[in-house]
C-alpha cells in the first residue's frame, strides 16, 4: 500500500508539472518561436578530434573527442544527467587555444553506447571515466571538470581508485553537483520525508520501462512545450536565453528511456559523502546562486567535507553555468588549471573553504 501511495504521489507530481506547463503554453510557444535556430546548431558542434570510441571495462563503447594541442595541459570534462558533451561547447571552444580539452559522453548519453548489461550505476560510470583517462590522458597530469552527475562520477572514481588523485589527476572542479543524497539536499528541511516517499515511487513508476517509454513519447510528440517549461523552471536562472532552454530540453528528450529509469534511480539512491576524503587534490566547488537542483547549501557542505576545497558562487546562474555564464566559468577554470597544472605564472592557491563570487552576464 505504501509503495502504491508513493507511486501515485510521484505520478501526481509529474501530472502537476505538466498541467502547469499547459496553462502557460501560449507564453512558452511565443518564447520558443523567437529562438535563433542557428544558435542550436552552433551548440551542437563537436570537438574536432575523434579520440574514441573507448571501451569501458564492461564492453560499453564510450564516445570521446578532443580539441587543442596534444602536448598542452589537459582538461577532462564530464557532463550532467540526460545531457551530452556538447553542453561544454563554450568551454572547449574558448580554452582549447591553451589547453588540451577532452570531452566524452556518459554511457547511454550522446554518442556513447547503451550499457550491454543495463548497468547505469555511478560505479560503472567511474569505470568509463578511468578508461577515458587511459586512452586520452595517459600518465597525465590533468584537471577533471564534472557537472552534476559528471561531478558525482568524479567522486565515485575517487572512492574506487583513490590512487588516481595526486597521481595523474592534479585537481578537480565540481560544478553544480552533490555528494550527498540528491533529493534530500534539493528539498531542504522536508527532503528526508519526501525522499522516503519518492524512492519507492521512482522504483514503481520510472523503473517500469513501458510506462517511462510512453511518457517519453508523449513529450517528444505533444509535450515539447511542457518539457521546455519544466527545463526552464528546474535548470535555469532568471532571464535565461530561450535557445539554451530549447537545447537542453531537446537533449533530455533524446536520452534513452533507461537513462530516465536506471540512471535516475542510481542518482537518487547515491550517497558519496564518505568518498570525498579520497579527493586529495585541490578542488573547486562551483554552484549557481539560483541552482534549484543542487543548491548552495549542498555545495557548501561538500566544500567543507573535501580535504582541500574552495567554494565559488556564480551569481544569477541556475544549474548550468557552463551555458548561462560561460565567460565567468571559463575564467574560473583557466585560473585554477594554471595553478594545479603548474603553468608558468600561475597564481598561488587560496585557503581552504574560502568563498568567492563571479558576477556579470554570460554570452
Amino acid at each position: 500500500m505504501k509503495r502504491r501511495r508513493a507511486a501515485l504521489w510521484t505520478a501526481g507530481v509529474a501530472a502537476g508539472l505538466a498541467a502547469g506547463g499547459l496553462a502557460a503554453r501560449g507564453a512558452v510557444r511565443r518564447q520558443r518561436g523567437r529562438i535563433d535556430r542557428d544558435r542550436l546548431a552552433e551548440l551542437a558542434t563537436l570537438p574536432p578530434e575523434d579520440v574514441g570510441p573507448v571501451t569501458a571495462p564492461d564492453g560499453t563503447r564510450i564516445a570521446v573527442r578532443a580539441a587543442g594541442d596534444p602536448g598542452a595541459p589537459t582538461l577532462v570534462f564530464a557532463h550532467g544527467f540526460s545531457l551530452d558533451m556538447t553542453t561544454w561547447h563554450h568551454q572547449w571552444t574558448a580554452l582549447s587555444d591553451r589547453f588540451r580539452c577532452v570531452l566524452y559522453d556518459h554511457r547511454g548519453h550522446g554518442g556513447s553506447d547503451r550499457s550491454p548489461a543495463g548497468d547505469y550505476s555511478l560505479e560503472a560510470m567511474a569505470g568509463d571515466l578511468r578508461a577515458v583517462l587511459d586512452a586520452a590522458v595517459g600518465e597525465g597530469p590533468c584537471l577533471l571538470v564534472g557537472h552534476s552527475m559528471g561531478g558525482m562520477t568524479l567522486v565515485a572514481l575517487a572512492e574506487l581508485h583513490p590512487e588516481e588523485f595526486g597521481g595523474r589527476v592534479a585537481g578537480v572542479v565540481l560544478a553544480d553537483t552533490s555528494a550527498g543524497e540528491l533529493v534530500r539536499g534539493a528539498l531542504g528541511a522536508v527532503g528526508a520525508r519526501v525522499e522516503a516517499l519518492l524512492r519507492p515511487g521512482i522504483r514503481t513508476v520510472l523503473s517500469v520501462r513501458h510506462r517511462a517509454e510512453r511518457m517519453k513519447r508523449l513529450f517528444e510528440t505533444r509535450g515539447a512545450d511542457v518539457a521546455w517549461a519544466i527545463t526552464r523552471l528546474t535548470n535555469f536562472g532568471p532571464g535565461a536565453d530561450p535557445a539554451l532552454v530549447e537545447y537542453v530540453s531537446s537533449l533530455g528528450t533524446q536520452a534513452p528511456v533507461e537513462v530516465w529509469t536506471d540512471a535516475l534511480v542510481s542518482l537518487v539512491e547515491m550517497d558519496l559523502g564518505h568518498a570525498l576524503e579520497h579527493v586529495r587534490v585541490p578542488a573547486l566547488v562551483v554552484v549557481g546562486s539560483v541552482d534549484r537542483l543542487t543548491p548552495h547549501a549542498s555545495a557548501r557542505a561538500m566544500a567543507e567535507a573535501l580535504p582541500d576545497a574552495r567554494l565559488i558562487v556564480i551569481e544569477g546562474s541556475g544549474h548550468l553555468p557552463m551555458l548561462e555564464r560561460p565567460d565567468e566559468l571559463n575564467r574560473i577554470l583557466e585560473g585554477f588549471a594554471d595553478r594545479v597544472l603548474g603553468a608558468p605564472g600561475a597564481a598561488p592557491g587560496r585557503g581552504r573553504g574560502r568563498r568567492a563570487r563571479a558576477g556579470g552576464t554570460g554570452r
